[in-house]
């Protein structure tokens, strides 16, 4: 192959190198994930206040409450599956069960695993529940009320969109549903739970603040995809492929990569 001929097979691969639908798959699945989980923790807080709307029954609530945890884990299959198939973060299986094993945004990848582990914990045992007995399953069962910040960081951090207008605001929406629920159910609570009271309380305002200033000084600011880790491992190439001269990328050139990829689905 002539020298022009590699550098236009070599500019053809950089062209063709943006998102490709797996990772748009990806981002949706995660989204509508994150939008499904918000929508089963505040029915779920609300359902443990005794609340019945008028046209519906209190089993009713329930079997919604349960359809909607099952179709957050049916979109979380596919988020996990398309992100695993992508090859543009060359994460394997073990990475999504495992925290900090990934190489692309281990910490922020890993909050997504550790999510993911307590909502499977959560419905291992609410299908053995009658053999657990309800004290030891409703004492599992608070795992799935702390996997939803743990989700909803890990969205913040890995989300190449954050940065988007819809995207904050769909977490302000997030955030403000829960809140609302929690604080709906302590108003319910009255004086009684003192205790609980306090607790929840803490975490309602602990979330919120924390998210607000995690954003400020992280996804928000640029040069974020750098400094979360996202250098992304280079696939190998195969033996049948022609060969095309590589030159290996200067920590500045892959910085403006990683930003690159980041800017494609605002564009």
């Amino acid at each position: 192959m002539t020298g022009a001929g590699a550098v236009l097979l070599a500019a053809g691969a950089s062209g063709a190198s943006g998102p490709s639908p797996l990772w748009y798959a990806t981002r949706a699945g995660g989204t509508v994930s994150l939008v499904l989980l918000t929508a089963t923790v505040a029915l779920g807080i609300a359902a443990a206040g005794r609340y019945a709307p008028v046209r519906m029954g209190r089993f009713e609530v329930s079997a919604l409450h349960r359809n909607l945890s099952l179709l957050t884990l049916a979109f979380l299959g596919m988020h996990i599956v398309t992100a695993i198939a992508d090859s543009y973060a060359h994460l394997t299986w073990p990475t999504a069960f495992g925290p900090l094993v990934a190489s692309y945004r281990p910490l922020w990848v890993g909050l997504g695993a550790v999510a993911l582990d307590l909502l499977l914990a959560v419905a291992v045992t609410s299908a053995v529940r009658g053999r657990l007995g309800r004290r030891r399953w409703k004492a599992v069962h608070w795992l799935a009320y702390v996997s939803w910040p743990v989700a909803l960081f890990h969205a913040a951090g890995t989300g190449t969109d954050t940065r988007l207008g819809p995207q904050l605001a769909l977490y302000a929406g997030c955030l403000l549903t829960v809140v609302a629920a929690v604080w709906w159910r302590l108003v319910r609570a009255g004086m009684d739970a003192v205790r609980v009271r306090r607790w929840a309380t803490a975490a309602l305002l602990l979330v919120p603040v924390s998210l607000v200033a995690f954003l400020a000084v992280g996804p928000l600011r640029p040069g974020w995809a750098h400094r979360a880790g996202g250098t992304a491992q280079a696939p190998t190439p195969s033996p049948t492929a022609p060969a095309v001269p590589h030159q290996t990328p200067t920590p500045q050139q892959q910085h403006d990569q990683e930003d690159e990829h980041e800017g494609d689905d605002a564009e």
